[in-house]
């Protein structure tokens, strides 16, 4: 059997299986390799040769960079000021911040996890203001999508393609030089979410019925010298936040309530707001705000805390007495940032509240706490929930410097492989993040599947199947000429990207498309970059792309609600990357 033949039915295996979801992207794509090594069409340096590609440990720096920026809540401002959580803001201008947004954001930073980032603030945004979460996120996942395309370090289909390049003999991809295909389609792409996405897109998921259940009361203190500072409260946005609102503020001595829409705040005041347990988290991005306890926060800020949910019980010392009477912080090693009462509001300040019993205490506190307290009497209940924990001001700032810093250096001239690296170190040096939290950012599945398939690629044109396979495309599209060879190019990687992974999508079409360039005397770069935007281009269903699945659970989608919006978005794609390809160029 010959190594082409070999290599033609692991991919078929591969590809069935990741068909039938019997096997994970990573094992199909991992297995694969291995099978080719093991039968003897790649040597042992072929077979390694994607794990000593610049790819995959890029990917690697930048999953710490973004995961720090997150984790350190340096984009939780600029979130806020997306979805205008301080103002009424209209579906569509709702919708083209968002989209444009996350476009810009997925752009330098991996599009995973800014969609993560914003699924629940978008979710509760929609909700507080009577709309479907549905009518926004499948328009976020495809933003971010999008916006990964024009930049080499957007998403890792451009890094795995230009990895493959590179091994092949060629240069590998520029920093911006994705964008001469990457561009003009993420411009028609976000313009084909903002004019139809509300007409194509269902009403699924839950809307608000403006009423608050179940109310936490939160203390939050405005920052001295803040944009908060000297301004109403109508101006500062806080007659607008939904599902909170503003029980009171304390001032010295004097508690003020109602609070009039036009009574001017004054740094240190303390504001008492009320709300559902997800919205009272949501304060915390409120820019000129900070939490009451927010020094002790800090203090615990050590990259192992969490939210909790806890429910005074019978046992507890605090019953009767307040948090600052019991020593509440020392005691329990945690710090309460609200407090729920069931049948009652609470009024004055949090710090002046005596506990009772059944009292429930939204709190940060280090992991282990559920651990020490779920099974004694000082509480009936202890959860730990999963929104990120309260971002810190000054690691918030420097992480978004050393994000600034990953961005510029290429273009400096720095490789991307450098930049990563020196980001990624810089995250943990500067302590926005730790060892363990730098480790546990990377997705080591996303990284031997990269490495892999980068080996898979080199199998591919080795063996003969990538000239073989091209020879196939030409004699189909014969009559249609360089146009059809590029089409088709592209409807394979399109078909591709769906039934398993953009990844494998790229290594299978890269040398094919480079083998058909030659053939037709085109410029097998300009190819290459059409094949790899082809496989990003998942927008048919929610398991070509990791995004695509992150918003199908939240957004209570269907799987045919994907094709709504999808096949306008790749009928879009099928017009516009085979014309720029046969013209030989994009945007230069």
């Amino acid at each position: 059997m010959t190594d082409e033949v070999v290599v033609g039915v692991i991919l078929v295996v591969m590809l069935a299986g990741q068909v039938s979801r019997r096997i994970s992207p990573t094992v199909g794509v991992t297995g694969a390799l291995a099978g080719l090594f093991l039968s003897g069409v790649l040597t042992p340096v072929q077979a390694l040769s994607g794990f000593s590609n610049p790819a995959p440990f890029s990917i690697a720096g930048l999953y710490v960079v973004a995961g720090s920026v997150s984790r350190a809540g340096g984009l939780h401002a600029l979130t806020r000021r997306i979805l205008g959580m301080g103002a009424p803001v209209g579906h569509w201008v709702g919708l083209l911040r968002l989209t444009g947004a996350a476009s810009i954001m997925s752009s330098f930073l991996a599009n995973t996890p800014v969609v993560a980032m914003l699924i629940t603030p978008v979710s509760s945004w929609a909700q507080r203001r009577g709309a479907s979460p549905a009518r926004y996120l499948i328009p976020l996942s495809y933003a971010a999508i999008l916006g990964g395309m024009p930049t080499l370090i957007g998403t890792s289909t451009n890094l795995v393609a230009s990895g493959i390049v590179s091994q092949a003999g060629g240069e590998g991809f520029s920093l911006f030089e994705p964008a001469r295909f990457g561009l003009p389609v993420a411009v028609a792409g976000l313009v084909i979410v903002a004019l139809a996405s509300s007409r194509l897109l269902p009403d699924r998921g839950e809307k608000s019925d403006g009423q608050i259940g179940r109310p936490f009361n939160v203390a939050m203190v405005v920052v001295g010298g803040g944009v908060a500072d000297g301004r109403s409260v109508a101006a500062s946005g806080l007659r607008e936040l939904g599902k909170v609102y503003l029980v009171g503020v304390h001032r010295g001595t004097d508690w003020i309530t109602p609070v009039h829409p036009e009574f001017i705040l004054r740094g240190d005041d303390q504001l008492t707001f009320a709300g559902q347990v997800d919205d009272v988290v949501a304060l915390q991005q409120m820019a000129g705000f900070a939490m009451l306890e927010g020094k002790h926060v800090f203090a615990l800020d050590d990259g192992h805390h969490s939210w909790f949910e806890a429910v005074v019980g019978g046992g507890s010392p605090a019953i009767g007495r307040t948090l600052k009477q019991v020593n509440f912080r020392s005691r329990y090693q945690a710090a309460v940032l609200a407090i729920h009462r069931s049948g009652e509001g609470i009024e004055g300040s949090l710090g002046d509240t005596r506990i009772r019993l059944g009292d429930s205490l939204l709190l940060v506190a280090d992991v282990g706490f559920g651990a020490r307290w779920s099974s004694r009497s000082d509480f009936l209940l202890v959860r730990r929930r999963t929104e990120a924990p309260p971002p810190v001001g000054a690691r918030a700032s420097l992480s978004l410097i050393v994000l600034a810093g990953v961005a510029v250096m290429p273009m400096l001239g720095v490789s991307v492989l450098k930049a990563a690296l020196i980001g990624a170190i810089a995250m943990v040096v500067t302590g926005v993040s730790s060892p363990r939290q730098a480790r546990d950012s990377v997705d080591l599945n996303v990284i031997l599947m990269v490495a892999s398939a980068i080996g898979i690629g080199v199998a591919v044109e080795s063996s003969g199947l990538a000239l073989r396979l091209s020879s196939f495309v030409l004699s189909m599209s014969a009559s249609a000429g360089t146009w059809g060879a590029a089409f088709g190019l592209v409807v394979v990687a399109l078909l591709l990207t769906e039934l398993m992974t953009n990844t494998g999508a790229v290594a299978m079409m890269i040398p094919i498309a480079l083998r058909v360039a030659e053939s037709t005397g085109s410029d097998q770069r300009i190819f290459a970059l059409g094949v790899t935007l082809a496989a990003s281009a998942s927008f048919l269903s929610p398991v070509g792309y990791q995004t695509n699945t992150m918003v199908y659970g939240p957004g209570r989608y269907h799987f045919t609600d994907y094709l709504r919006l999808g096949v306008p978005m790749t009928l879009m794609v099928l017009t516009l990357v085979p014309a720029m390809m046969v013209a030989g160029r994009g945007l230069w």
